[in-house]
């Protein structure tokens, strides 16, 4: 029951997006399609998970052994960058539309402070092995849910008549803030 209410804290109550504000970058730029938005959901996934782990590992194993906590926003970016690469090295050579379609916003999950600020969050909770696979997993689907839904609200205010100085940014930022109200109301569950 602990890691199942970690879970659906972390995907709706703590949404590292909706709730956190982190990851906006790629949320507002890969949202403008539902196959793009998949495709960075899924990208998320992978990297968050992963580094989610292995800087747990890292952190318990290297750094606090060796008194070097202090390395820790280096380290943790190496991880994530390591792994942003072997991504992008993957979708190139297997799916070359989604690596197209993803553009510049795939090397930007190197820098993407939701994967970042999740690690962080793992680590300044405390959390043990489990637990840090259990929320990264959780943020990252709830990451992936967030940019789900608002790509499809994207793409249907696309079709809408929407007022001059609301069209593009403007709305998706409205939109975007309303899709954060609904998650607000999780707040209570648990």
């Amino acid at each position: 029951m602990e890691y199942f209410e970690l879970a659906i804290g972390c995907i709706f109550i703590n949404n590292i997006l909706l709730a956190q504000f982190l990851g906006n970058c790629p949320f507002l730029g890969t949202s403008k399609k539902m196959e793009t938005a998949v495709g960075m959901a899924m990208a998320v996934i992978f990297v968050l998970v992963l580094a989610g782990v292995i800087t747990w590992v890292v952190d318990a194993y290297l750094l606090k052994a060796f008194d070097l906590e202090y390395l820790r926003t280096v380290s943790f970016i190496l991880v994530i960058a390591s792994l942003v690469q072997f991504v992008e090295m993957f979708l190139k050579k297997s799916i070359p539309a989604l690596y197209a379609g993803l553009g510049i916003f795939l090397p930007l999950i190197t820098t993407n402070c939701a994967v970042m600020g999740a690690c962080l969050l793992n680590i300044s909770k405390e959390y043990g092995f489990m637990k840090t696979l259990v929320s990264s997993f959780s943020y990252a689907v709830g990451f992936g849910l967030a940019l789900i839904l608002f790509a499809g609200v994207r793409e249907r205010i696309n079709l809408a008549k929407v007022p001059k100085p609301l069209q593009d940014t403007s709305i998706a930022l409205v939109t975007a803030g309303v899709i954060a109200l609904t998650f607000m109301s999780f707040k209570g569950m648990v």
